[in-house]
């Protein structure tokens, strides 16, 4: 079956009617890849059909104002419909019947093709989670709530009744660590920062909030700028994380292009380069990482990037604009995600690594040979067990002796957390910052969160730091709670997704090294799931148009350490 012509116009107009924090839908390119998967996707397939069906109206499945008979909605089972023009998902629970927003309010994904687990409904895309009883968004990547309605059930019919109003929590009642912060101070603008932000308005705090980012931009959607923002099929309007109202309305003085240079643990100060300083009750690091940048002969040449920033990817693109060849150095996600974007402005692209197969450490050598040979059928070159010697004008020379033209190279050999502030003040450290179950750091009241933070997981067992964007996230709601006291740990299981043209790679869990590797389905078919063990304890879970199951080793994983 081939994609609707018209999706690309339907997608902006759900993008325009997103409030008020508007997410951009991510499920066309899922959607194709449904269509050869008979199994876990094929309801995320259906549920995109039924939602792509008309072009002009939201309205889809039945009306559910006029009841829907019980006998017909299993437990567990989900219905989709419309309650006026408004895509509402029907879900019943035992005897219970909750109606909910039809589409996540991330990416729009159809909830329909996710889990119902407890009294939550969670995404198949990027596994945000949503209370069913009030449409909160519980979990990170989702921000924003999903929509609810009334359900009353008279006799063997089920009703769905008027919309309920969005009511924002007002939770501020723990305080189990001393007096109430009047003062929280965030270093940083990225995913943790901007989560720890949001949870604590939404939680009731009503103090001063100061987030301080050295960034150019307000807080934006960091993993489009390697995808579908430098590969252009996004507009740079889509990448902030919220409008530009929201700081002013939710009283957040958000400060950008402003770093911070010292903490002083005892004045309860953080000062600021070009003098000055913000004091604090609480304060919650999230400085996040900067990209390691590798030293050889012209390695400092004007079309060498590094890509973290939206000025970086602006950089990019406007070389890119005039490139004929690009070499990315490094096949990380990072690496191959630019590379794949590049190739969508029809640029030719090298790839050069010094490993054996591309991502091969995290994920195994079948995903990696899969990867190598999925970029290579897109037209991707690469050069691999080699390095850069050297670069000289526009020819880039490999440590073999082989010279690729390149006007425009990209490093993507990772990052490296940026802890210089939490060392000058005396934080504990080990390949990051230490905390405890509630990310806070070895000064008290002082927290860490996102890239920086190395946190004991509940799942495996063992002092862990990752560098995922919904880990971020769920990192700086749990630290926001936990900075008004709420004493609560974090014990969510580490997610990240990536994507490579049509190509959707989900993963779960955290395996920095394996005994055995169990594939599940076809790699080469788009449709597997690969479960990484040892000593016999499954460690994390990757996948591929295997969404539902990812989902639920998500949870189950999740109850694990929940008992541990």
């Amino acid at each position: 079956m081939d994609a609707p012509e018209s999706w690309p116009c339907k997608r902006h107009r759900w993008a325009l009617a997103a409030t008020p924090m508007p997410r951009r839908p991510r499920v066309f390119d899922r959607w194709r890849e449904a269509q050869n998967e008979p199994k876990a996707s094929k309801a995320i397939a259906l549920e995109l059909e039924r939602t792509m069906s008309d072009e002009d109206s939201t309205k889809s499945g039945p009306d559910l104002t006029q009841g829907v008979r019980v006998a017909g909605l299993a437990d567990g089972q989900m219905l989709t419909g419309h309650v006026g023009e408004d895509a509402v998902l029907l879900v019943r629970r035992g005897d219970e019947f909750f109606a909910i927003g039809a589409l996540c309010t991330h990416y729009h994904a159809p909830l329909a093709g996710g889990i119902v687990a407890g009294d939550t409904i969670r995404c198949p895309l990027h596994h945000a989670c949503f209370s069913l009883r009030t449409g909160e968004a519980l979990r990170a990547p989702a921000i924003s709530p999903a929509g609810c309605w009334d359900v009353a059930r008279i006799g063997e019919q089920v009703f769905v009744r008027t919309r309920k109003p969005t009511v924002t929590p007002s939770r501020v009642a723990h305080q189990d660590c001393g007096s109430p912060p009047k003062r929280i101070v965030l270093v940083g603008g990225g995913a943790a920062g901007f989560a720890a932000a949001e949870m604590l308005r939404r939680e009731g705090f009503e103090g001063s909030i100061v987030m301080l980012s050295e960034e150019a931009s307000p807080p934006l959607d960091r993993p489009n700028l390697s995808k579908d923002f430098l590969a252009g099929s996004a507009p740079e309007d889509w990448l902030l994380l919220t409008s530009a109202d929201f700081y002013a309305e939710h009283k957040i003085d958000l400060r950008i292009d402003l770093k911070a240079v010292k903490i002083d643990l005892k004045a309860h100060a953080v000062a600021l380069a070009g003098g000055g300083s913000v004091a604090f009750d609480r304060l919650l690091l999230a400085t996040g990482a900067e990209p390691n940048r590798l030293s050889f002969s012209g390695s400092n040449s004007p079309q060498v990037y590094t890509l973290r920033s939206l000025s970086d990817c602006r950089a990019i693109i406007a070389r890119a604009a005039s490139a004929r060849h690009a070499v990315v150095i490094g096949s990380s996600f990072i690496g191959l995600e630019v590379a794949a974007s590049l190739r969508a402005r029809a640029i030719e692209v090298d790839v050069i690594a010094p490993e054996a197969r591309p991502m091969e450490r995290i994920l195994g050598t079948q995903v990696g040979d899969f990867l190598r040979r999925l970029h290579e059928q897109h037209g991707v070159r690469f050069h691999l067990q080699q390095t850069v010697k050297s670069i000289e004008g526009n020819r880039v020379t490999l440590s073999g002796g082989e010279e690729l033209d390149a006007e425009l190279v990209v490093m993507g050999v990772g990052v490296r957390p940026r802890t210089d502030l939490a060392e000058s003040a005396g934080l504990k450290l080990d390949r990051g910052v230490l905390v405890d179950s509630y990310l806070e750091t070895s000064a008290a009241g002082v927290f860490a969160a996102g890239d920086i933070a190395r946190w004991p997981d509940s799942y495996s067992g063992k002092q862990i730091r990752v560098e995922h964007w919904v880990v971020a996230q769920r990192q700086g709601q749990t630290a926001a709670r936990n900075m008004l006291g709420k004493r609560e740990k974090f014990d969510a299981v580490p997610f990240f997704w990536s994507q490579y043209y049509d190509v959707a790679i989900n993963y779960v869990g955290h395996a920095e090294s394996w005994d055995e590797l169990q594939v599940e389905g076809d790699i080469e078919a788009r449709n597997c799931l690969i479960r990484y063990k040892h000593q016999g304890r499954l460690l994390a879970v990757a996948s591929i148009c295997r969404d539902i199951e990812s989902l639920k080793a998500e949870f189950a994983m999740e109850g694990e350490a929940l008992t541990a």
